[in-house]
């Protein structure tokens, strides 16, 4: 067997493993697209077919009007409130201190960013003791604030992505814009931030997708059910004291997962310019 064939057999073979591997990888969506248009009675009895023999719309008419008494859409806009504030306060607190630990020299510069690259080894198990605490006495229970506030001080992982992007960018800008009179804060905003969208492009999505399917956080904080969030308020459809609507559970089940691929899809070049970049840089 000639080289040429060799290659061509091996292009095939690990184009058959890639295709392999990516239906494993998706039957599970497919499986949950297809089960949110059968009759729930023919969910289970009929889960080995991914074509519905009849496609039920009406899940996702009875989905939508959610339950004790407010409607998914109610959810929805809980997430979306929560998110699109921790995305901003988490952005906005990352960079700067990412800019801070990037090009200002301050005293115990290096220990504090041990510091915070420490934190990236604490478990979070041990957090939600103190937290909880603090919450309660701030009065914040039942309320977003203990979903919103924290992400204002940013994220370990998220300030350690943006130092290692900013550490790629010559530090020959930062003299040329000293001598043209250029202050830290103008160097900042005019200079800085537009040098780095990938790498904020890529902690904005990051953190949309983190924040949209967090469940344990409402569940920890919020106790009504028109505080709920989306991932909360599926939980809240799957009733074991009574007979749980499985079609109307996976409708919303997809209606929730059109939001995050929505962004990934939308931001995907930036996602892959900002971890391919921060990898090679610094």
């Amino acid at each position: 067997m000639s080289a040429i064939s060799k290659k061509r057999w091996g292009n095939l073979s690990l184009s058959a493993a890639v295709w392999g591997f990516a239906i494993v990888m998706i039957y599970p969506l497919l499986w949950l697209l297809s089960s949110s248009l059968k009759h729930t009675t023919e969910v289970y009895s009929q889960a080995h077919k991914l074509i519905p023999a009849h496609f039920y719309w009406e899940n996702y008419v009875s989905g939508f009007k959610g339950f004790a008494g407010h409607s998914f859409f109610l959810f929805f806009q809980n997430s979306l409130y929560v998110t699109i504030f921790s995305v901003v306060g988490t952005v906005i607190a990352s960079t700067m201190a990412a800019y801070a630990f990037a090009r200002i020299r301050f005293p115990g510069s290096t220990f504090w960013f041990a510091c915070m690259m420490l934190t990236l080894m604490l478990p979070s198990e041990v957090l939600i003791i103190p937290q909880y605490m603090l919450f309660n006495k701030l009065n914040w229970i039942n309320t977003f604030w203990p979903l919103i506030v924290p992400s204002f001080a940013g994220g370990a992982f998220f300030i350690f992505l943006l130092v290692q992007f900013m550490r790629g960018i010559p530090v020959e800008l930062d003299e040329s814009a000293r001598i043209d009179g250029c202050g830290r804060i103008l160097f900042f905003a005019k200079i800085m931030l537009p040098l780095i969208v990938p790498a904020i492009v890529t902690t904005a999505v990051f953190k949309f997708i983190w924040t949209w399917d967090d469940y344990f956080a409402p569940l920890l904080y919020l106790n009504s059910a028109e505080m709920a969030t989306v991932s909360l308020a599926i939980k809240s459809m799957a009733d074991p004291t009574m007979e749980t609507d499985w079609g109307a559970l996976f409708a919303m089940s997809v209606l929730s997962l059109v939001p995050v691929m929505a962004v990934f899809i939308a931001f995907q070049r930036y996602i892959v310019e900002g971890i391919s970049t921060t990898g090679l840089k610094g």
